[in-house]
C-alpha cells in the first residue's frame, strides 16, 4: 500500500496548489489500484476505478501497459469488474493510442473468439499509431488466411480511420482575447523559468500568461459557452521566440478541447491568431494539435493621397485599424468560404490557414494521426497488392519550367519522400522528407519522451544519420528539480538510441554543451536536413528547422518530417569590413539594412535566409545563421567555399572523434557512422565529383538584400526598446542601434559572455581584452559584473591547451566545478568575473537571471521581457545584446563605451573578421 497511499499525499499536496491529482504513468502504482478494483470491498475501490478509468497516461509508458492488459483480462473474462464491461473495455483500448494497446487488440482480433475478434477488429480500424512489430503481426496473419486481418487491411486500405471521422464544422464561433499587444513570445505562453513543469501539463498551465489573464479567458468561456476563446497578438506575430510546445499545450488548455475523456489534461485544437499571423515555428505546433491559426491583417500601414507609406518621428509606419478584435469581440471562422465574419460582415479572407493539408489535421485532431494514417494506408495497399485510393489531398507540387533551384529547394528535391518520381519542386511545394540529424534539448525533452510514449514509438528511425539529446539548458543549477527530471530523461533518450549528454550508465563525464554547437559540429553534410527542439536550431551546415517537442518526436520516430518549401531570401555583402568591427556586428547591421532597405518590412520573416558568407568556417557562421531565428527566418543555409566546407567538416570530425574518445557512441556506433559521412563528403568535394552546395543561377527568391559592409561604422546593438511609447514596438528584436546612440553614458550593470552566438574566437578575445587593459591600467577591475559560460567543454579545453584559460582564471573570482555543482541558482553578483560552467545559463532564463531591473548587456540571443532580467515596480530589466568587446568593456567600464574607448580597448586584437568570397557562388 505505500505506493498508493504516497499517491494519495501527493493528491493532498497538489490540492493545496488548486491542482488535479497528476496523470499516472508507474507500474508499480497502477498495479496497486488494479489490486484494489478487484477487491470488491476495498475502501479505496471507488477511487482506485477512477484512477484507472480517467487518469493514465496513453501511449508506451508502463502504466499503460499494465492498464492494457488488465483490459485484455475483460474483454477475455479472466477478470470481471462490473463497472468495466468488455465493451466498455474495448472503447478504453480505443483511446490509448498504441504501444501495448495495440498489441492487446491485435491478440485479440486475432485470437479464437470470433466474436472477440469481431469486435476487436473494429477497434483496430480506427487506430493509426502502428510500427512495424503490429504491421507484421497483420501481414503474417493475413498470408495465412486470416480473414479479420484481411478485413483491417482492407479498411486500412481505405484510410476508414481518416474518412469515417466527422467533417469540420462549416462554421466555428469564437470569443477575442487579447493576450497581448505586439509580439507575443512562447516565454509569455511557457515561461523559461517554469521550465521545471513542462511535462506537469496542469501545474505548467498555470503560468500561461498571468493568473488575471487566466480569469478572463474563464470569464470569457463562462459568458460564451458555445464558442472558442482566441488568444490574439495585436499589432503583432503570436508565438516568435522558442519553439515550444508547451506554449500551444496551455493554450489548448484554457482554450482548446479535452482530446479524450479518458485522459486528462492533453487538450487539442486551440485557436491562435495575430495582427502578422503566426510564427512559422508556432504554427507548425498548433497543426500538431489540429488547431488553427490566423493571420488578422487588423493593423494596416497609413497611406497618403499619393499612397506612399505615412511614418512616425521614429521613422516607423504609421498604423490604422481595419476591424476592430478587442477582448470579448465574437467573430464567426467559415471554414467553407474561408472568410472571416464579425455578424454577416466579411472581415478578411482566412484561406491559408484552411488549406487541404490543414483541414484534414483539423478533422484527425492533429498532423500525427495524418502522417501515420498515409504509412498505415500505404502498408496495407501494398500488402493486399492493389493500388493506393486517394483518400488525403494531394501534396502541392510546384514546378516551374526553365527556373533554376535555390539552395534549401536543391536540399528539400534531394530528401523529398513519396513526391512525384523526376519532377523538380519549387517554393511552395508541400513534401515529405527524410530527416538526417535530430536534437533534443532537456527542457522540451521530457515532453519529447511523452510524446513518444503516446506515438507508441520505442526506437529511433534507421533513417536518422544522428540524433542528440543536450543538457545544456540545465547546466547552470543542478537543483533537486533538475536531479528528478533530467537523469530519467536521459536514461530514455539513451534507450531509444540517442547520443546523450549524460550518461545514465556514468561512465563518461556529463558534458552540458550548448545543443546548437553540438548539432552544427554532427551534421557533416551541407546537404542534410535538421529538425531541432530549439528556435535556434539554426546550423551553418545544411538546412536546420526549430521545432516544437512532438515534430522532434515525430522525426525521431519516423525520420522524416513534412513541411512546404519554404521561398528564400538571398543575402549577400560587398565592401570592406573595418578593422575594429566584430562580425557579430555584421549580423546585426545586416538586419538593420534589410528593414531600412524594404520599408519596416521585414522580408526575411516565415522564409529561408540564403547567406553567400563563402570564407567562414561553420563556427563563425554560426553567429549568422544562430540569429536568423531573431530576424523571424524559418530557417537559413550557409553557402561555402569548397576549401571552406571541408575545413568546417574536418573540425566537426575533431570534436565528435573527442565524443567517441570520451565513451559517448552507443551501441549502433553512430558518431563513428557520422566520420564516415563526413570523410565520404569530404572526398567528393576534393574530386570534383560534387562541389559544396550551390544554388543555380538562374533561381528565383522572395527578395535579394545585398549588406554593404562600407556603412558599418560602430558596433550595432539589438535594443529591447523597453519604454518606447508603441508597445507593440518593444521587445522585437528590430531595433539595432549603433553605439553611439547610448552617448557612453547608460549605466550597465551586468555583462553576460556566453549562449550559442559565441565561439571559442570570442573567448580568445575575452582574454585579449582582459592583458590590455592590465597593460593600460596596471591592473584589471570591474565595476560591473562579467558572467561567461562558455557554449562547449571542447572549447575549455582548447583555452586551456593555449593558455588562454589561464589568463581567464587569473582574472575570475568564480570558476565552475563539475565536482561540485551548484546547486542554487545566484541571486546577486558581485562586481568581478564569473567563469560558468558551459550551457545556455542567462540566456535560457530558466536557472540563473540578473539582478530584477538590471540594464545587462550580452551577447546572448534572447532580449524578451522576463527572460534574462525582470521588472521591478519603479524599473524595467533590459537585455541589450552586443558583441563580444562591447560587453567586456561595458563591464569594466560600468557603462556603454564611446566609440572612442571601444577603438582604443580593441586595438591589435584578433576580432571574428569576415571579408566577401571573390568567388561566384552559384552553380
Amino acid at each position: 500500500m505505500n505506493t498508493y497511499n504516497d499517491y494519495i499525499k501527493e493528491i493532498e499536496e497538489r490540492k493545496i496548489q488548486g491542482l488535479h491529482p497528476k496523470p499516472i504513468d508507474g507500474a508499480e502504482l497502477l498495479s496497486e489500484i488494479i489490486a484494489q478494483i478487484k477487491d470488491l470491498n476495498n475502501e479505496y475501490r471507488a477511487d482506485s476505478l477512477n484512477f484507472f478509468i480517467y487518469n493514465v497516461v496513453p501511449g508506451t509508458t508502463p502504466a499503460a501497459t499494465v492498464k492494457a492488459n488488465f483490459l485484455k483480462e475483460i474483454v477475455l473474462g479472466q477478470s470481471v469488474v462490473a463497472e468495466i464491461t468488455p465493451a466498455f473495455a474495448l472503447e478504453l483500448l480505443s483511446h490509448m493510442k498504441g504501444g501495448t494497446s495495440i498489441a492487446v487488440l491485435l491478440d485479440l482480433a486475432l485470437g479464437n473468439d470470433v466474436a472477440i475478434a469481431k469486435d476487436a477488429a473494429e477497434v483496430l480500424k480506427t487506430q493509426v499509431f502502428l510500427y512495424e512489430a503490429d504491421t507484421d503481426r497483420l501481414e503474417a496473419a493475413f498470408k495465412s488466411g486470416n480473414g479479420i486481418a484481411k478485413e483491417i487491411l482492407e479498411s486500412y486500405a481505405k484510410a476508414e480511420f481518416f474518412t469515417k471521422l466527422p467533417e469540420i464544422a462549416e462554421e466555428i464561433k469564437v470569443v477575442t482575447f487579447i493576450a497581448g499587444e505586439g509580439d507575443i513570445s512562447t516565454d509569455l505562453l511557457s515561461p523559461g523559468n517554469q521550465a521545471h513543469s513542462r511535462s506537469d501539463r496542469e501545474l505548467h498551465g498555470k503560468c500561461l500568461i498571468s493568473p488575471e489573464a487566466q480569469d478572463e479567458i474563464k470569464a470569457l468561456q463562462a459568458q460564451h459557452l458555445d464558442k472558442s476563446v482566441m488568444l490574439i497578438a495585436e499589432k503583432g506575430t503570436m508565438g516568435v521566440g522558442s519553439s515550444r510546445m508547451s506554449g500551444v499545450n496551455n493554450v489548448a488548455l484554457w482554450s482548446g478541447k479535452q482530446a479524450s475523456p479518458y485522459v486528462p489534461f492533453i487538450n487539442i485544437a486551440p485557436i491562435v491568431a495575430g495582427t502578422n499571423g503566426i510564427s512559422p515555428i508556432f504554427l507548425t505546433t498548433v497543426d500538431v494539435t489540429g488547431g488553427i491559426g490566423l493571420d488578422l491583417k487588423n493593423w494596416v500601414k497609413k497611406l497618403d493621397e499619393n499612397g506612399n507609406v505615412l511614418r512616425n518621428e521614429s521613422g516607423d509606419p504609421i498604423l490604422e485599424e481595419v476591424y476592430s478584435v478587442a477582448t470579448g469581440t465574437v467573430l464567426t471562422i467559415n471554414t467553407k468560404t474561408k472568410k472571416l465574419y464579425n455578424g454577416d460582415k466579411e472581415l478578411i479572407d482566412i484561406s491559408k490557414a484552411f488549406t487541404p493539408q490543414k483541414i484534414e489535421f483539423i478533422k484527425a485532431g492533429g498532423s500525427y494521426a495524418i502522417v501515420f494514417g498515409k504509412k498505415l494506408q500505404t502498408f496495407a495497399s501494398k500488402t493486399l497488392g492493389i493500388d493506393i485510393v486517394p483518400v488525403y489531398a494531394p501534396s502541392k507540387e510546384v514546378s516551374v519550367e526553365g527556373q533554376g533551384l535555390t539552395a534549401v529547394e536543391k536540399i528539400f528535391n534531394k530528401n523529398a519522400v513519396g513526391s512525384t518520381p523526376g519532377k523538380v519542386l519549387h517554393a511552395g511545394s508541400d513534401v515529405r522528407v527524410t530527416v538526417n540529424i535530430v536534437g533534443s534539448q532537456d527542457t522540451t525533452g521530457l515532453m519529447t519522451s511523452q510524446e513518444l510514449e503516446s506515438m507508441a514509438a520505442t526506437v529511433i528511425s534507421p533513417i536518422v544519420d544522428g540524433a542528440y539529446q543536450s543538457g545544456c539548458h540545465t547546466a547552470s543549477v543542478w537543483d533537486n528539480k533538475s536531479k528528478a527530471n533530467i537523469p530519467r530523461l536521459m536514461k530514455f533518450m539513451n534507450d531509444f538510441g540517442l547520443i546523450t549528454a549524460r550518461d545514465p550508465k556514468g561512465v563518461y563525464h556529463s558534458m552540458t554543451d550548448v545543443i546548437h554547437k553540438v548539432l552544427n559540429d554532427i551534421t557533416v553534410n551541407e546537404w542534410a536536413i535538421i529538425i531541432g527542439g530549439d528556435s535556434h536550431t539554426r546550423m551553418s551546415k545544411g538546412v536546420a528547422f526549430g521545432a516544437d517537442s512532438g515534430t522532434v518526436a515525430l522525426a525521431l520516430a519516423t525520420g522524416e518530417a513534412s513541411m512546404p518549401i519554404p521561398e528564400s531570401v538571398k543575402v549577400t555583402f560587398k565592401g570592406d569590413m573595418k578593422g575594429y568591427m566584430d562580425f557579430r556586428d555584421v549580423v546585426h547591421a545586416t538586419q538593420s539594412q534589410m528593414l531600412k532597405t524594404f520599408g519596416g518590412e521585414n522580408v526575411f520573416q516565415g522564409r529561408i535566409i540564403e547567406v553567400h558568407l563563402g570564407t567562414l568556417n561553420a563556427d563563425q557562421a554560426f553567429t549568422f545563421t544562430d540569429w536568423t531565428a531573431e530576424m523571424k527566418a524559418k530557417a537559413s543555409i550557409c553557402i561555402s567555399e569548397d576549401y571552406t566546407l571541408i575545413e568546417s567538416l574536418e573540425i566537426a570530425k575533431g570534436r565528435i572523434q573527442i565524443m567517441i574518445d570520451k565513451g559517448m557512441d552507443n551501441k549502433n556506433q553512430v558518431l563513428k557512422g557520422l566520420i564516415a559521412i563526413a570523410d565520404k563528403r569530404i572526398a567528393e568535394i576534393i574530386s570534383g565529383e560534387k562541389p559544396a552546395l550551390r544554388p543555380d543561377a538562374n533561381a528565383k527568391y522572395y527578395a535579394e538584400v545585398v549588406v554593404d559592409l562600407d556603412q558599418i561604422a560602430e558596433p550595432m546593438i539589438a535594443d529591447p526598446d523597453v519604454n518606447n511609447a508603441d508597445v507593440s514596438k518593444r521587445y522585437t528584436h528590430d531595433t539595432i542601434r549603433p553605439l553611439s546612440f547610448y552617448g557612453g553614458v547608460k549605466k550597465v550593470d551586468l555583462g553576460f559572455i556566453g549562449s550559442c552566438m559565441v565561439h571559442k574566437g570570442d573567448m580568445k578575445i575575452l582574454a585579449q581584452m582582459l592583458k590590455n587593459i592590465e597593460e593600460q591600467k596596471g591592473k584589471v577591475e570591474f565595476l560591473a559584473p562579467l558572467v561567461v559560460a562558455p557554449p562547449t567543454y571542447n572549447i575549455v579545453d582548447e583555452l586551456k591547451a593555449e593558455g588562454d584559460w589561464d589568463v581567464l582564471r587569473k582574472y575570475s573570482g568564480f570558476e565552475f566545478d563539475d565536482n561540485v555543482p551548484k546547486a542554487a541558482a545566484r541571486t546577486s553578483y558581485e562586481n568581478m568575473l564569473y567563469l560558468e560552467r558551459p550551457g545556455c545559463n542567462l540566456c535560457m532564463g530558466n536557472q540563473e537571471k540578473a539582478a530584477k531591473g538590471d540594464t545587462v548587456m550580452a551577447t546572448s540571443t534572447r532580449l524578451f521581457q522576463g527572460r534574462v532580467v525582470e521588472d521591478t515596480e519603479g524599473k524595467k530589466g533590459e537585455s541589450l545584446l552586443s558583441s563580444t568587446p562591447v560587453v567586456v568593456l561595458s563591464t569594466i567600464l560600468g557603462r556603454t563605451p564611446t566609440i572612442e574607448e571601444y577603438k582604443t580597448a580593441v586595438e591589435g586584437i584578433n576580432l571574428t573578421k569576415f571579408a566577401p568570397s571573390h568567388k561566384l557562388l552559384v552553380k
